[in-house]
């Protein structure tokens, strides 16, 4: 229903707005179709190959030691003291003096807080370094319905979680999945967010904008489309006894190319040890079900300074959105490409990843003091 006194829009414009989003959501189940067709085929393949071994799915019972290392800090599921205002009861793992200023880091997919384990040791010297575990992740509550998981919801549990940990700002880092809900946090309540740290992932009207004219990149983001099905994504990464989660870190396309760097025996059973969990995979890829309903966005400016990281490697985002995600920026705005690194970049060269944010935070507390 149109505003009172507001023009109504001319029919043929809103003829046109109605075939763009025909088009569009034509657009999204055919390729949701095509993606469920190749994963039908695959899952064929694999039977017709080791039939015995496709369905094998093994639950972890306990976790590896590498979860409870007292090096990265202390893990917190939420009390009923200090849940978020939505109710739920957030698992984190916490570095670092109280009082002493928030990083807080958000992952991707399929991760959990443990793929910060480097960043925990390394700034829990300056600040409470806060590694979440997402809505529908790990320990972290998960709502059973997909409709739980809109942006919006998103978004707002980072707002709850700060006040929750009795700070009003943060350093903000966030990877992948994580990295759109921190872009998404500092374009909504830029008031909360001291400096930005986004790893492998564009500004999100980039990203929308570069899918639909890149047919590149619309193949490499083809799992955003396999995920809008209903349970068929979930059964098939508990194939072959999680196969396709160890391919994603572990394989010459996807996975950690830097032999110094590869994941242990020990971090893969980590991994392992959360998502063999049942219904353990519903929850995050219940985060990408909403997502066409979700963008593009109204807003678009991000106005603290901010730290864009890339492996040049990633199978998954196309290097030129990084670029482009400058005009987005209206403050100071830092890009840096790293060559042979992969899609999981701070755990893929760690060292690195971690030295140039700790430039970017001392850059910008001097430039604030001149």
């Amino acid at each position: 229903m149109a505003r009172p006194g507001a023009a109504c829009p001319p029919p043929a414009r809103r003829v046109m707005v109605a075939a763009r989003a025909l088009l569009f959501w034509a657009l999204v189940y055919s390729y949701c179709g095509v993606c469920a067709c190749i994963a039908g085929l695959r899952l064929l393949w694999s039977i017709g190959r080791r039939p015995g071994e496709t369905f094998r799915w093994v639950v972890r019972e306990n976790p590896p030691a590498c979860l409870n290392d007292p090096s990265l800090g202390t893990a917190v599921h939420g009390t009923p003291a200090c849940p978020a205002d939505s109710g739920l009861r957030f698992h984190y793992v916490a570095a670092g003096e109280r009082g002493k200023p928030l990083m807080l880091l958000l992952h991707g997919f399929p991760e959990f807080w443990y793929s910060w384990r480097h960043q925990l040791r390394e700034f829990k010297s300056e600040y409470r370094v806060v590694a979440l575990d997402l809505r529908g992740y790990g320990e972290t509550d998960a709502p059973p319905h997909k409709e739980n998981y809109k942006l919006d919801c998103l978004i707002a549990d980072i707002k709850d979680i700060l006040e929750s940990l009795g700070y009003n700002k943060c350093v903000l880092i966030g990877h992948d999945w994580g990295g759109m809900i921190a872009w998404l946090v500092a374009i909504c309540y830029p008031e909360m967010v001291t400096k930005l740290i986004v790893v492998n992932f564009p500004h999100p009207s980039v990203f929308t904008e570069y899918i639909l004219r890149h047919p590149s990149q619309l193949i490499k983001s083809g799992y955003y489309f396999f995920f809008q099905m209903p349970w068929f994504p979930e059964f098939m990464f508990t194939l072959n006894d999680f196969k396709v989660l160890k391919s994603l870190f572990t394989s010459q396309a996807t996975g950690i190319g830097r032999k110094g760097c590869r994941l242990t025996a020990e971090d893969i059973e980590a991994y392992l040890y959360v998502f063999s969990q049942p219904g353990a995979l519903t929850g995050p890829i219940n985060h990408y079900r909403t997502i066409f309903s979700c963008l593009p966005l109204q807003h678009h400016e991000v106005i603290m300074p901010t730290l864009l990281l890339w492996g040049e490697r990633d199978a998954f985002m196309e290097v030129e959105m990084a670029e482009i995600t400058r005009i987005y920026v209206k403050n100071h705005f830092r890009l840096t490409i790293l060559s042979e690194a992969s899609h999981w970049l701070q755990q893929d060269q760690p060292d690195i990843v971690n030295k140039l944010i700790w430039t970017f935070l001392k850059e910008e507390t001097k430039r604030k003091r001149e």
